[in-house]
């Protein structure tokens, strides 16, 4: 999880870098070809959307004190 403001922005850049592979992906390879690899990038893209929702929303939190 997402601990501090420096995890947030490698987190960020993280999510950056996967949605550009998978987008060359889909570019080079249509569908089905990689469909396991797209399918991965893809569960680790959401996870990375899910820790990052939960960062800001605890930051929302800390500031609303």
């Amino acid at each position: 999880m997402i601990s501090n403001s420096q995890e947030y922005t490698r987190a960020q850049e993280e999510l950056r870098h996967l949605e550009d592979w998978l987008a060359r992906l889909q570019r080079e390879h249509p569908v089905p070809e990689k469909g396991l690899t797209k399918a991965g990038i893809r569960k680790m893209i959401a996870r990375l959307h899910e820790e990052l929702a939960v960062y800001e929303g605890s930051e929302e939190v800390k500031s609303a004190r």
